[in-house]
């Protein structure tokens, strides 16, 4: 089996002025389709600068990143972003969510924007009942809990069937409950969809969610 998310000898160097910082240090791992890994580390070992590299948001300054066999260096701004609407899905600390619809409207949204055939009832449907959003759907963000409001992003990092999740602290801003609410259901999605997860997080709790737990210090992978 091929994996979906490869990088080789990866560095990310940060330039100030005529200082060099670097976030990554020869970073080099492998995730596999159906597989759930967590990625632990300290604030500043470079976790969420990894993410964003392996998502194709900031671009590596040497190495290489496969993403379902597409090297990201060798891609342009336009065909990155086509890359990261159809490959990928995002979920944040941060919900990010449109204030201004409601939670059907914030993960159709993503089904539409993804393109293809556009908006797929089925799909919705089944993302939206495995995570308990059925009874929710016409409120807006500010209407609903914290832990409501992540499940809609989950929703919507999904809802298109990206090959990857890609999820930077997703219960950075939950509470103890809540988080393992929300962790239960990231693993739910990975056993009953099939859906590959890379999550980054600081929680050593959190972490033994994933089927391996990869460990940063430095900007390099230690163990895992």
């Amino acid at each position: 089996m091929e994996p979906i998310l490869k990088t080789e000898n990866l560095w990310k160097v940060y330039r100030t002025g005529k200082m060099e910082v670097p976030a990554l240090r020869g970073v080099n791992l492998e995730v596999f389709p159906g597989e759930f890994v967590s990625v632990m580390g300290p604030s500043g070992c470079g976790k969420s600068t990894l993410l964003h590299v392996i998502g194709g948001l900031a671009q590596a300054t040497t190495g290489r990143v496969l993403l379902d066999g597409n090297d990201l260096a060798k891609l342009n701004d336009a065909a990155r972003t086509l890359l990261r609407r159809h490959k990928v899905g995002f979920v944040f600390q941060r919900f990010n969510l449109l204030p201004t619809l409601d939670a059907y409207h914030n993960i159709a949204l993503a089904q539409h924007i993804h393109g293809g055939d556009g908006f797929d009832p089925h799909r919705f449907e089944v993302v939206v009942k495995l995570l308990g959003l059925t009874d929710r759907l016409h409120h807006k963000p500010s209407e609903l809990s914290g832990g409501e409001q992540q499940r809609v992003a989950l929703a919507r990092a999904i809802v298109s069937e990206p090959k990857i999740v890609l999820a930077d602290e997703p219960t950075g801003n939950l509470d103890t409950k809540t988080s393992e609410t929300v962790l239960a259901l990231l693993r739910q999605l990975n056993q009953d969809l099939g859906q590959t997860i890379v999550m980054i997080t600081h929680n050593p709790e959190a972490a033994t969610y994933g089927h391996r737990v990869l460990h940063m210090r430095d900007g390099m992978v230690v163990s895992g």
